[in-house]
């Protein structure tokens, strides 16, 4: 059982433990305590996705994107192959990962900060696959490069869910929640948008950059609202 399984079946037997006591004491059951799955907040790391055709330019003819590691949601991964951005100046970012199935667009998602290095000032905040008159930029492989004339973006922060997941909220697809992050650096993302899919896993996606400002650990009690 990978670490976020565990971590999920743990927060799952916790949920139902809570849920006795609360009966047990005769007390309402908190509303989350029911909710038909627990919450997951990640930190999504700078990464790539390429197109088929992207992925033998870069690497060759024929070439198969290589699976490293599944990641949480079902069907994902990063792959073994990485390339190399260029920016402005050529100023490089080297070994950044590709997530792989292939998409239809290529699409390059980076941090702020990580933009900044690069020297890439107008890269917007986006949901994944709205790559429209975002940033350019240049991307090596082994085996060749391609100048992207559009791709960079800034992703969004937002929140994966099942049919379930969004009703128990009372949201629909492309709603906007606020994450409430607790801790010694609590704060609060007004602007999470919601993306609703069949055997999605309720997930929260946000950069290294807001992981970093709010200290994110794996035991930081998270929760997500309703707007």
């Amino acid at each position: 059982m990978s670490n976020k399984a565990a971590e999920m079946n743990r927060q799952s037997i916790e949920a139902r433990v809570r849920a006795k006591v609360y009966a047990s004491m005769g007390l309402p059951i908190p509303r989350k305590v029911n909710a038909p799955n627990p919450l997951l907040v990640n930190i999504s790391a700078r990464h790539a996705h390429l197109t088929q055709e992207a992925v033998e330019k870069l690497f060759g003819a024929g070439h198969q994107l290589t699976v490293k590691k599944w990641l949480y949601q079902e069907g994902y991964f990063a792959a073994e192959e990485m390339i190399t951005l260029v920016g402005p100046r050529s100023r490089v970012i080297s070994n950044l990962r590709i997530l792989g199935p292939c998409r239809d667009v290529n699409q390059v998602e980076l941090a702020y900060t990580d933009a900044i290095a690069l020297g890439i000032r107008n890269v917007p905040t986006r949901i994944s696959g709205d790559v429209k008159h975002s940033a350019p930029g240049l991307i090596m492989g082994p085996k060749g490069s391609i100048e992207l004339e559009e791709g960079i973006i800034r992703a969004a922060p937002h929140v994966h869910m099942s049919p379930a997941d969004a009703e128990f909220y009372g949201v629909v697809n492309g709603d906007m929640m606020r994450l409430k992050i607790g801790g010694p650096l609590a704060m609060t993302f007004d602007k999470v948008q919601v993306r609703v899919g069949e055997g999605i896993k309720l997930e929260v996606h946000i950069d290294t950059d807001e992981g970093n400002a709010c200290n994110l650990q794996p035991d930081t009690p998270c929760e997500l609202l309703k707007n």
